[in-house]
């Protein structure tokens, strides 16, 4: 019920003496419910004492007639108030307090990057509102979405299969390329089984707790996704963070926290996101070896990326991919699809196969994203150029950016690059200076990082061209120049 309905009709019942119940929304004012000018009047002030913000309602005019109804008259002053599309709900979310001081801040924003709508392929270049942008903020790494291949693959499977498989794959709704895709990704990496699921942050969720419980022990990275860290708090064992990609912290914890659990879980990413450096992936599985511990890892921006025609970290490092327990990664990025993957030995896999509630009780992949993860796959087995173009792109860019006295993070030999600000403020601005001079690249600020190391993300892909990155590399010297200029007058 509405702000405005209740509103009009405690004044109603208020003003006639008549209970709210009696008066119907096709009442006539004068002849049924007996008004006459001077409780329209009344009604007139009651009715601005509640919405005070608009007093150019004129009640008066939409009681000229004897055979106004309440409706008409709700439907006035909707309309003058512009209810319909901009009326606060009174649900009791308004006053919870993390709402309240999300919304005042997004108020306070001069520039909101975020949410803009855009349309065609999103490659090196995308279109937002009908304006060409050089574009760093997809995870089209190969560049090869939308390509030919990939759509008549996609077009195959909707004809044989529709749109969906309409069940869960336990029951009915398994289709012969679910388990093609499953295939072709265990031979990729060069393990036992796979299991595909539709979300790839609900993977790691799904997946989690059905390792660990309440006897157990995680200890993740601490620059690891919010997936694992649901994922963890979800599954009731005992969470702690080491300190990023240390490797001595790590085993500290391990030494004195081992014994007390059952089971410790050791979770950590292939290539990690916002810094773009990947995990130390020999020692790990030394440590995890040591303390016989379990370890997962999340290769959601390194398949596709690095190692072997992007066969992920374990080719990276040349270790063999079965000294990793599970290896976790997304079909979203280079494979051109949406949704995640778990593999690893072959009796793990049917375990969750048919115990992972997340699975079991979700309907299985689409038709479509089956088809099209498959169809990436093929393109990354025989396309060598892909990955050598999209490691020329990365390492160009990344090398110019330090010699602009550019913070870079920790990023390494992978398609993620960090332009390192320091201020959420600063780095707003410097994405919106950024986009108006024709580039696409997103600010990653507070909470998502600490305000400290707020920054500029450029996702590169084997699709950017020369003449994109130079372009780019002009705009962030030219800002670079401008603001020490500026620094060096005021300390003037």
């Amino acid at each position: 019920m509405s702000k405005l309905f209740k509103t009009v009709m405690n004044h109603l019942a208020e003003i006639t003496g008549y209970d709210k119940t009696d008066i119907k929304l096709h009442d006539s004012l004068v002849d049924n419910l007996g008004l006459d000018s001077m409780m329209i009047m009344d009604l007139h002030r009651l009715v601005l004492s509640d919405f005070p913000e608009v007093q150019e309602i004129n009640l008066e005019k939409i009681f000229q007639k004897d055979d106004t109804t309440v409706e008409e008259v709700m439907t006035y002053i909707e309309t003058k108030l512009d209810l319909e599309n901009n009326q606060e709900s009174d649900s009791l979310l308004n006053h919870f307090t993390e709402i309240i001081e999300f919304n005042d801040y997004f108020e306070q924003l001069d520039n909101v990057p975020y949410f803009r709508e855009n349309s065609g392929i999103a490659s090196n270049k995308i279109l937002i509102n009908e304006e060409e942008k050089i574009n760093y903020s997809t995870y089209n790494y190969l560049g090869i979405n939308g390509s030919n291949e990939i759509n008549q693959k996609v077009i195959e499977a909707i004809y044989q299969y529709g749109t969906s498989v309409s069940s869960s794959r336990l029951l009915s709704g398994e289709i012969k390329t679910h388990k093609e895709l499953e295939d072709k990704l265990s031979n990729f990496l060069g393990v036992e089984d796979a299991l595909i699921q539709v979300g790839g942050h609900s993977t790691n969720v799904n997946t989690i707790g059905n390792i660990v419980g309440p006897e157990d022990l995680i200890l993740h990275d601490a620059l690891a996704h919010n997936s694992i860290i649901q994922g963890s708090v979800l599954s009731n064992a005992k969470r702690k963070p080491f300190k990023h990609n240390n490797m001595s912290h790590l085993e500290s914890e391990l030494l004195k926290l081992r014994p007390k659990f059952r089971r410790v879980l050791i979770v950590v990413e292939g290539v990690y996101s916002m810094d773009g450096d990947t995990c130390h992936l020999p020692e790990l599985i030394r440590l995890k070896e040591k303390y016989n511990a379990i370890l997962m890892v999340d290769e959601a921006h390194s398949i596709g990326t690095i190692g072997k025609n992007g066969r992920g970290i374990t080719s990276y490092f040349n270790i063999n991919p079965n000294s990793v327990d599970i290896l976790m990664g997304t079909l979203s990025k280079s494979l051109n699809s949406c949704g995640g993957y778990i593999a690893g030995c072959k009796n793990f896999i049917r375990f969750l196969r048919y115990n992972s509630p997340g699975f079991i009780f979700s309907v299985g992949m689409t038709p479509a994203n089956t088809a099209a993860a498959f169809a990436s796959l093929e393109i990354c087995e025989r396309e060598d150029n892909l990955f050598i173009q999209l490691k020329e792109n990365h390492t160009y860019f990344l090398n110019e950016l330090k010699k602009l006295g550019v913070d870079t993070g920790n990023s390494y030999d992978t398609p993620i690059v960090p332009m390192i600000i320091g201020n959420s403020d600063e780095t707003l601005m410097f994405s919106e200076i950024l986009y108006k001079n024709g580039i696409n690249a997103m600010p990653i600020v507070y909470p998502a990082v600490k305000e400290s190391e707020a920054r500029i993300r450029f996702f590169i892909s084997a699709a950017h061209t020369k003449e994109d990155l130079n372009q780019t590399l002009s705009v962030i010297k030219e800002r670079l120049v401008n603001k020490e200029l500026m620094m060096t007058a005021t300390s003037q």
